[in-house]
């Protein structure tokens, strides 16, 4: 399963709500304010860290850009994907999810 969260953890519990309910090997991936998870060093990086292993991360690039965030170390294991990379993990998985 490909979990999607669009949601700023700071403002909203839909990352959190993923992560309690993602099983191991799915995949999550950051869009939107989502991204702001991605970010090394807040109050979310070690919940989000605990889980590298086990699910596979990733974050648009280019609502990094958007939000000004290029350059700002990201969580170690998360890969930062295109709108294609975006097109290609929705393909690969069977079931989507949104959390809104």
């Amino acid at each position: 399963m490909l979990h999607t969260v669009n949601k700023s953890p700071f403002e909203r519990n839909a990352l959190e709500s993923c992560l309690r309910v993602a099983k191991a090997g799915a995949g999550i991936l950051l869009i939107e304010d989502g991204v702001y998870a991605a970010l090394a060093g807040t109050v979310v990086s070690d919940q989000v860290g605990a889980r590298v292993g086990e699910c596979k991360f990733y974050v648009l690039g280019s609502d990094i850009a958007a939000r000004g965030l290029e350059g700002k170390p990201l969580i170690d294991g998360i890969e930062i994907v295109d709108y294609g990379g975006f097109v290609d993990l929705v393909e690969e998985h069977n079931v989507v999810q949104s959390w809104l």
